[in-house]
């Protein structure tokens, strides 16, 4: 297990070499960026957002984020030009991240996507790269545009030919975060780190006391639920060798996978922060509904499942739904928000970006896709903003300008990516 930022640790210092070492670790502090998808558009008489910093107003479907509105920016207007006019649904999602044209047929070819860009170019400092996670399995064959159902159930591609491998189960992805193989698996890593944990508590101060014996409290919820995920899963596998299937034809939750899809989309935001918060990590994606999503959410009350609801993208239900997805980046937020680092908290050293692959799921329309931003990378990245360049040009409003931009901020400069050369304005 790897420490969250420990103020303590630093010595004791005086107070002009304090600030210093204060100015000095802020500078020395990772940043961190991770991508939501929700698939098939959102609730267009609902989404939006206007006025700037504590007098941001905020529609119905992005009411979850009113607690964060000083840290979050609502960017309406952006679009990959490429991914219009291409046919529905996957030609819209194989671009998302890359905004580099896809290939119809067997043979699949796009571009590398965002978050693995800054992957090859930060990742080498963590351990893991990056932390790939989904909580809907992907598609096979061919969608009726005579684009493989690939592009519609991945948004992380580590090159041209070849989506990331999405993680499904939250416990090995608890487990890959935390190095759980073979018999370790059976044993609680809080088990495993006990006696040193204690040591580290005799020495530091009683805040930083206070803030271990949260970390490692939170370690332990997670871990919780994860055990009883790993019987299912282990269950899953038994059950798929009994019947002679393989588990991914099985249905959720006899494949192992949570039930409640709440309970699965929060423990994998749980499963990114301890990877953001432990620096075992530095970029995350994480796709809650998939293009041509099959989620049924009953707890909402509503009878069809995503895709289904999103043709009604004006309806109560339909809305109830983006809301409900809209709320998981609010709660990865605040959980990172919570968790001090520096003179801040991790948050503030964070980018995460929420994005769905179309505007409106009725008429199928990309023209625009709906962008939200959460933190300010370390103050690089200025927050608290409606942000519309939806009149701005075609030239002017580009999704990899806005992807540019934010890799300049976190210190991967390129000439160039996907159809921008430019940064966005405004940004």
């Amino acid at each position: 297990m790897a420490l969250p930022w420990l103020e303590s640790l630093s010595g004791g210092l005086g107070t002009s070499s304090a600030v210093a070492a204060e100015s000095s670790a802020a500078d020395a502090l990772p940043k961190r960026f991770a991508v939501m998808f929700m698939g098939n558009g959102i609730s267009p008489n609902h989404w939006w957002a206007k006025g700037s910093g504590a007098e941001l107003e905020l529609g119905k479907s992005l009411a979850p984020l009113e607690p964060l509105k000083g840290k979050i920016n609502v960017i309406q207007g952006l679009f990959n030009k490429t991914a219009t006019g291409q046919g529905i649904h996957p030609a819209m999602t194989g671009q998302l991240l890359s905004g580099v044209p896809i290939q119809k047929g067997a043979i699949i070819h796009g571009g590398i996507s965002l978050d693995q860009m800054l992957a090859n170019h930060i990742g080498q400092d963590t351990m893991q790269p990056s932390m790939v996670l989904a909580c809907e399995r992907p598609m096979t064959g061919y969608h009726e545009t005579n684009f493989s159902n690939a592009y519609s159930s991945h948004i992380s591609w580590q090159t041209a030919d070849s989506p990331v491998p999405n993680e499904m189960y939250p416990s090995l992805a608890f487990d890959s975060l935390f190095e759980n193989g073979g018999t370790l698996r059976n044993i609680s890593v809080l088990d495993r780190v006990k006696e040193h944990a204690g040591k580290l508590g005799r020495k530091i101060s009683s805040t930083d006391k206070a803030k271990l014996d949260e970390y490692l409290g939170s370690v332990r919820d997670v871990e919780r639920s994860i055990e009883r995920m790993r019987s299912d899963k282990d269950k899953a596998e038994d059950r798929a060798k009994q019947t002679g299937r393989p588990v991914f034809t099985l249905k959720r939750p006899d494949d192992g996978l949570p039930g409640d899809v709440r309970e699965h989309f929060r423990l994998m935001c749980d499963i990114i922060a301890l990877g953001f918060q432990t620096d075992k990590t530095r970029v995350a994606s994480l796709l809650l509904a998939r293009d041509l999503s099959a989620l049924y959410y009953p707890f909402l009350k509503v009878k069809e499942q995503h895709h289904g609801a999103s043709h009604h993208d004006t309806s109560d239900d339909y809305e109830n739904i983006v809301r409900f997805n809209v709320s998981q980046l609010a709660y990865l937020a605040q959980k990172l928000d919570q968790m001090p680092e520096g003179n801040g908290t991790v948050l503030d050293r964070s980018c995460l970006m929420f994005i769905s692959n179309m505007w409106s799921g009725t008429n199928h329309d990309n023209k625009k896709v709906p962008v939200i931003t959460v933190g300010g990378l370390g103050g690089a990245l200025a927050t608290g903003r409606a942000l519309d360049y939806t009149t701005a040009g075609d030239d002017n409003r580009k999704l990899c300008s806005l992807y540019l931009g934010i890799m300049d901020r976190m210190g991967v400069k390129l000439d160039r990516f996907g159809d921008a050369e430019a940064r966005l304005a405004g940004l």
